[in-house]
């Protein structure tokens, strides 16, 4: 179970790049959880990812972040999270639920501590 899981959260952050109202951060950290329960070789693919692993690495040993990714994560989702709720999202039900899941991502990274602080 922890590995399909781990899969399915690999997928979603792979998806968080491209669509701003999902968060990257939080579903790579849940997929190095459910990887380091389930599968090792699976947990170090992820970790050893050159664009990923570093992070998670952070977060893993250190419960932080780099204050470049906070920024960029930060100003990412609020950049292109609040183009998309308020000028491509016509229906106020879709741009009130855009906004709050944008919301709710940028509240999870925002507190998490920025590493060497």
């Amino acid at each position: 179970m922890y590995l399909a899981l781990g899969f399915i959260f690999v997928a979603l952050a792979s998806l968080g790049v491209f669509l701003p109202v999902l968060p990257t951060t939080p579903f790579l950290i849940l997929a190095a959880a459910c990887f380091a329960k389930s599968s090792k070789k699976r947990h170090q693919w992820l970790l050893n990812n050159p664009t990923f692993g570093p992070a998670i690495r952070n977060w893993e040993e250190n419960r932080c972040m780099s204050l470049k990714s906070k920024i960029i994560a930060l100003s990412a989702m609020g950049l292109f999270g609040g183009y998309s709720t308020f000028f491509i999202l016509d229906n106020l039900y879709l741009q009130i639920s855009s906004g709050l899941l944008v919301t709710a991502g940028m509240i999870f990274v925002g507190r998490i501590k920025v590493c060497g602080k």
